[in-house]
């Protein structure tokens, strides 16, 4: 097979605001940028648009210039946390008056990932949060990273897995992310018919008969990848439930977790509404939520 994962140019992107968990998704970012040999670009929306929204009044030159002052500030911040991690990483930063979400998605053209927080304030505050979520996942031209809950970097990679491309697409970078960690691999495919009245011990593991359908149903797609990375022990996992319940569930037990930014079957409306928020809200380790390569 000559089919190589998703290969997104550019360095990794991390949006800063300041917080604690901005900083924390550039330390995240920083060690993914490492990893694939990349550099890494910081990014923080100066945020005039709050004092001024809809741009009716153009902010005073001095309160843009202490504005631009806390961003060059916030900036330096996040670019030492970053080379305490990874001393000679390569780090360009930039400052922008554009909406946080438009910024990064204009940045997405040209990165291997979007790096964020799980929360955060000023003008990036609630870029993981409801319809700016939504927006970023549905527009991003690379993959979008939520950095949430605790750091396990020796725990399994997880990845939904449901038979569409970009299903497929998402498997390439679970299985490049096992890779460069030197973890295993957990592929999960959830079947629900929308049994949900059943105790939860009758949904737990598929039937045999409807278990072995699926199984090589996701034997086949993982055999598109297992050649490649030949070093990356896989768990293929097939249970009757919903995506979104099994996949916070695994989550507790992993290093990252890889969805597709939409799909069919059990994953179809993965990050559509309610159950994207619940992802993007409980999971319980870093996302990942792959987007159609361009081209």
């Amino acid at each position: 097979m000559t089919e190589r994962w998703p290969r997104w140019h550019g360095p990794v992107v991390a949006g800063v605001d300041g917080s604690e968990a901005s900083l924390r998704a550039v330390r995240w970012a920083a060690a993914e940028a490492a990893g694939q040999g990349a550099g890494l670009r910081l990014v923080h929306a100066i945020g005039s648009a709050e004092f001024f929204p809809g741009g009716a009044i153009a902010p005073s030159t001095e309160l843009f210039g202490l504005l631009e002052q806390e961003s060059t500030a916030l900036l330096e911040q996040a670019r030492l946390a970053a080379t305490e991690i990874v001393p000679d990483l390569q780090v360009s930063t930039s400052s922008t008056t554009e909406p946080a979400v438009l910024a990064l998605i204009a940045e997405s053209g040209a990165a291997r990932c979007v790096v964020l927080g799980g929360s955060g304030r000023g003008a990036l505050a609630g870029v993981l949060l409801g319809s700016t979520t939504l927006t970023l996942s549905a527009h991003a031209q690379c993959p979008v990273v939520a950095v949430r809950g605790r750091d396990r970097p020796h725990a399994p990679v997880v990845v939904g897995v449901d038979g569409s491309e970009l299903s497929n697409l998402a498997l390439g970078c679970a299985f490049a992310q096992a890779a460069r960690r030197n973890v295993p691999l957990v592929a999960v495919h959830a079947c629900h018919h929308g049994d949900s009245h059943r105790p939860r011990t009758e949904q737990g593991q598929a039937s045999e008969p409807q278990e072995a359908d699926e199984r090589r149903v996701l034997d086949r797609w993982l055999d598109r990848w297992a050649g490649l990375y030949p070093q990356v022990d896989v768990e293929p996992v097939v249970v009757r439930a919903r995506p979104r319940e099994c996949l916070i569930e695994r989550s507790a037990e992993a290093s990252v977790l890889v969805v597709g930014s939409r799909g069919r079957g059990g994953f179809t409306g993965l990050l559509v509404g309610s159950t994207s928020h619940a992802m993007l809200h409980y999971a319980e380790c870093p996302v990942m939520v792959v987007r159609p390569q361009p081209g």
